[in-house]
């Protein structure tokens, strides 16, 4: 076979899965440029290492990837930076239901999910992305943060307790934010600026 036709059918097979693999990175990392470097060192790795003794490529790529985030992360948080692009979108005016306005609110939510994915440490944050967004398995997890099948349970199991923020306050304060929460999202659909802006 010719070694260049080997190499064609390699970056095709890899093409198929750039999008998942970004969307992944991207959840993991919260920066789409810092993803677009996960996924390109992905490729990298993988045209390194050749097909051949690859028995599972999406499953390799997915480990693959996962932990060349898991690696950003530490060294993001050994360096103590923030990934650039943390900025929530500006809201245009725009009519009830508009569509660049549902888009607007989706970046919102988005950002607002990995503001709360910033409070995970590196291997409960790839633990909980990979196994609760992504439905990977505790074993494939359980390889790419290095530890046992269990401690990547309690990694995404301690992840979701923080992403829910498992409630430490009493029944009246939960009931004040449950208002707000209310306040909030009525304002949003309603496209008041005013009243989003106060809540």
């Amino acid at each position: 076979m010719d070694p260049r036709a080997g190499d064609e059918e390699l970056a095709r097979r890899f093409e198929l899965r750039r999008g998942r693999l970004h969307a992944v990175a991207y959840r993991m990392l919260g920066s789409a440029s810092e993803a677009e470097d996960a996924v390109q060192e992905t490729w990298l790795r993988l045209v390194r290492t050749g097909a051949e003794g690859i028995d599972n490529l999406p499953g390799w790529l997915t480990t693959v990837v996962s932990r060349v985030c898991l690696d950003l992360l530490r060294a993001r948080t050994a360096r103590r930076e923030d990934p650039y692009g943390h900025d929530a979108p500006e809201v245009s005016g725009g009519g009830d239901g508009a569509p660049e306005e549902e888009a607007v609110l989706a970046d919102s939510v988005g950002v607002a999910l990995l503001a709360v994915l910033d409070t995970l440490s590196p291997p409960e944050r790839v633990a909980f992305v990979l196994h609760d967004v992504f439905a990977v398995p505790f074993a494939q997890v359980a390889a790419v943060v290095d530890r046992s099948q269990p401690a990547a349970k309690k990694l995404a199991s301690r992840a979701r307790h923080k992403v829910r923020g498992v409630p430490s306050v009493s029944a009246a304060e939960l009931e004040r934010h449950r208002v707000v929460v209310e306040r909030f999202l009525a304002a949003a659909r309603g496209g008041d600026l005013g009243a989003l802006l106060d809540v």
